[in-house]
């Protein structure tokens, strides 16, 4: 049997779907395999120069997901576009489960906790978005896409969740799942001005927004706009990553030689502050060294959604490169005092098994994707 004819089978054996790898879809995991060792390197230094708690167990974690990934490219993409609504509604109710049963840590009800392990829905509700909304846009007919009431029914699948992350509360991750269905939407034929009016609407509710907000939430917001104002208390965490990354200069003090994250002066330096480490002690070269590898990363999204022939397919691959692309562009941006703190984890480096699993399992769908451009 030919192998694009192979591919076109249900289910094939990882042996068929790494025969089936090109180019740019090894350099993809390569930059995916690149930024989890730098990960572990930087927790290994986090930890003061050990193994444990953080590097090893972000490397199984990887070992895990590449695995989920590769299980993932062995399913036919059709049958993901068939089970893409139960996938949505499977983490909707794990998010509902969230506000019933959640575990409640660092003052918000995100986590799940299954026994062995606790997990974050709203990390696996991004893929689950994704292919709904991917799907919903694939059977409407052209001559629909363009028109508001085509909208609603998008609108609705995006904002339920976004609902429910807001009230966990997760201030970040509700906006970033917005941003991304209001990507898949724009491509998927949603007119530009639809877009201008709802964000004009969010602009006109921030005073709203600001009345339901948790009060470490404010704090997060007028520490942004002046982190001086309480540097030894709401301030601190932006000021000492500020400090650590003009400190690394272009190649950095040495591993295990960064006096703020050594010293104990840098907060959540495993997880949220995680590429501040990375800056500090490799340096401006190792900072860019991350973000060619994200940028390898994104380009492959668009370069597969550019030849992907089917609509499901191609807003799966722009859905999954464009939220990607946004929490690292966050993360960064919030760590360098571009915008305030709101908890988004650096994909892949950052210490979080629930959040290294979600972006391995994207990218398995994206290496799906990429190995059956077509639809037969």
């Amino acid at each position: 049997m030919a192998k694009k004819e192979l591919l076109d089978e249900p289910l094939v054996t990882p042996w068929h779907v790494v025969a089936s790898l090109r180019i740019h879809d090894i350099l993809f995991l390569l930059a995916l395999a690149f930024l989890s060792l730098v990960g572990a390197l930087a927790l290994f230094s986090a930890a003061g120069g050990r193994a444990d708690p953080w590097a090893d167990s972000h490397l199984i974690r990887f070992g895990i997901g590449l695995v989920a990934a590769l299980a993932l490219a062995c399913v036919n993409v059709r049958l993901i576009m068939h089970a893409a609504y139960a996938i949505y509604g499977f983490f909707l109710l794990a998010l509902v489960g969230v506000a019933v049963f959640g575990h409640v840590g660092m003052g918000a009800q995100r986590w799940l906790n299954l026994g062995v392990v606790a997990v974050q829905p709203s990390e696996f509700m991004k893929v689950g978005l994704i292919v709904a909304l991917a799907r919903y846009y694939h059977h409407l007919p052209n001559d629909r896409c363009t028109t508001l009431l085509a909208a609603l029914p998008a609108a609705f699948l995006t904002l339920l969740p976004v609902g429910l992350v807001f009230l966990q509360p997760n201030l970040g991750t509700s906006i970033l799942l917005a941003a991304t269905g209001g990507i898949i939407a724009l491509l998927g034929g949603l007119p530009l001005w639809t877009l201008v009016v709802a964000f004009t609407a969010a602009g006109v509710s921030l005073p709203v927004l600001w009345s339901h907000m948790h009060d470490y939430q404010k704090a997060r917001v007028l520490t942004f706009l002046n982190p001086e104002r309480d540097p030894l208390g709401a301030g601190y965490n932006i000021i000492q990553s500020k400090i650590a990354l003009g400190s690394g200069g272009i190649w950095g003090k040495g591993l295990l030689n960064g006096s703020q994250s050594q010293l104990g002066f840098l907060p959540e330096k495993h997880t949220d502050f995680i590429f501040v480490v990375i800056a500090e002690e490799l340096g401006m070269f190792g900072g860019m060294l991350i973000l060619g590898a994200c940028c390898a990363i994104v380009i492959y999204g668009y370069i597969v959604a550019a030849r992907t022939k089917y609509v499901f397919g191609r807003l799966c691959a722009v859905g999954v490169a464009s939220s990607f692309f946004l929490y690292v562009f966050v993360n960064l941006a919030m760590v360098m005092g571009l915008i305030p703190v709101v908890g988004i984890p650096l994909p892949l480096v950052s210490y979080g098994g629930t959040v290294m699993i979600a972006v391995m399992v994207s990218a398995g769908l994206l290496l799906n994707i990429s190995i059956r451009p077509r639809l037969r």
